[in-house]
């Protein structure tokens, strides 16, 4: 009898002493560096803001934080180098809407689940892509509206035709996404990049572009682009008179579309509750700051600080309704 309760007193003293000491060593988080890992090049938007959230990090946090770029295939090598980390707390990534929403239906195989292989933080900002045209264009077909563009196209089936950076790219879902929901045809001419596709509707070559909003407003601005909606359920602030595609194309079928390129932190999978907790509460406070605000607005982001639930139920909803756009499509890179 004496020997049962001894064993089950040291059960259950086992058993007490795991959460314990798995909360100690959270609390004692972080010893060393952290290591930010963004899966895209150098210089863009993401890294720049990783950069930027790095900075205050090493105060909050009393260690480096640590930006690596390891860009390829989308964005799926880097993402893909963080699931596979250890859940310790000690590396992150900088997901996206193409690394955790658009790639998993884009690419026919994935190396990794975006949502069983990690652990979201926070959804750190959102950036509007906007509809423009080419204002000779426009004026010409008397298009001064997104009723106006949608009405011509239904009388003018593959008139019109629109340009993005490449199969699969966000200006290319976007333009997917209104064909399907306006019930229109239009041609999708893809280049090779973001510039370029831009430069084909300044120049005329192609009729109108779900353009970036950040690298669109210079011209908007000059009158070299002719701006009818933001993609985004919201209006954007750089733009506040600006329409939603969504409120000018009511009764077109249009009510609920949005689309932005989103971006914001994960950790992988299995990664301790009170870590990921601590990385939450230090960045919405970052992104809170007037200098991060100030930041984000000049690459035409906004921030768009979330729980870590708030954040897996976003991607969540982005997986399905892009995984949607992508097979109507029929967008393949590989």
């Amino acid at each position: 009898m004496l020997k049962t309760l001894l064993s089950a007193a040291m059960a259950a003293t086992l058993a007490f002493a795991a959460p314990v000491q798995a909360a100690a060593a959270a609390t004692t988080w972080p010893t060393k560096p952290v290591r930010f890992v963004v899966p895209y090049p150098a210089g863009g938007p993401l890294d720049t803001v990783a950069r930027a959230i790095g900075e205050k990090l090493r105060d909050s946090l009393g260690q480096p934080v640590v930006v690596e770029n390891r860009p390829g295939a989308g964005g799926n090598l880097g993402a893909d180098f963080v699931a596979k980390q250890p859940a310790d707390g000690y590396t992150i990534v900088m997901g996206a809407v193409a690394t955790h929403a658009i790639n998993p239906t884009l690419f026919s195989k994935m190396p990794y689940d975006p949502v069983k292989d990690f652990a979201p933080i926070t959804l750190v900002a959102d950036v509007p892509n906007v509809l423009v045209m080419h204002p000779g264009k426009a004026a010409e077909l008397h298009i001064n509206s997104v009723r106006d563009l949608v009405e011509y196209a239904r009388k003018h089936p593959g008139k019109l035709d629109y340009a993005s950076g490449g199969n699969g790219s966000a200006g290319h879902l976007s333009g997917e996404l209104f064909k399907s929901m306006a019930h229109v045809s239009m041609v999708h001419i893809p280049y090779n990049g973001a510039s370029p596709a831009q430069l084909s509707v300044l120049s005329g070559q192609t009729d109108l572009i779900f353009d970036n909003l950040a690298s669109a407003s210079a011209n908007i601005k000059a009158g070299k682009l002719k701006a009818f909606a933001v993609t985004t359920a919201s209006r954007a602030a750089a733009f506040p008179d600006l329409p939603t595609i969504a409120e000018a194309g009511k009764g077109l079928g249009l009510e609920n579309f949005d689309i932005s390129t989103w971006f914001g932190v994960l950790a992988p999978a299995g990664t301790p509750r009170d870590i990921v907790d601590r990385l939450n509460h230090d960045i919405v406070a970052i992104l809170k700051t007037d200098d991060m605000k100030a930041r984000l607005a000049r690459i035409g982001a906004q921030p768009a600080p979330t729980t870590p639930e708030q954040f897996a139920a976003l991607i969540q909803r982005e997986l399905k309704k892009y995984g949607q756009v992508v097979k109507v499509s029929g967008a393949k890179v590989d």
